[in-house]
């Protein structure tokens, strides 16, 4: 999971098209803009948080690093 390349799909995607993208690659399918990452793996992994991101600023109201840390929140607490 790279940040920067989180940060980007946030500020130049909008939630219709990540939630494409997402559908993509569930599909093994190549999503209609390039997402960086070294498989599909990660490049789910940079849409699924922009999503989260995204939905967590418009239901809050909150800014881009407070919902980036409310994310990274919970991955901590899914991963221990």
């Amino acid at each position: 999971m790279k940040m920067p390349v989180i940060k980007r799909l946030v500020e130049t995607r909008t939630l219709p098209e990540l939630v494409a993208a997402e559908e993509a690659l569930l599909e093994e399918q190549t999503p209609a803009f390039e997402i960086e990452g070294e498989d599909e793996g990660e490049q789910l992994t940079h849409v699924f948080a922009a999503i989260f991101i995204l939905n967590h600023m418009q239901d809050t109201g909150s800014d881009f690093k407070t919902a980036l840390r409310e994310y990274t929140a919970k991955v901590r607490v899914s991963i221990s």
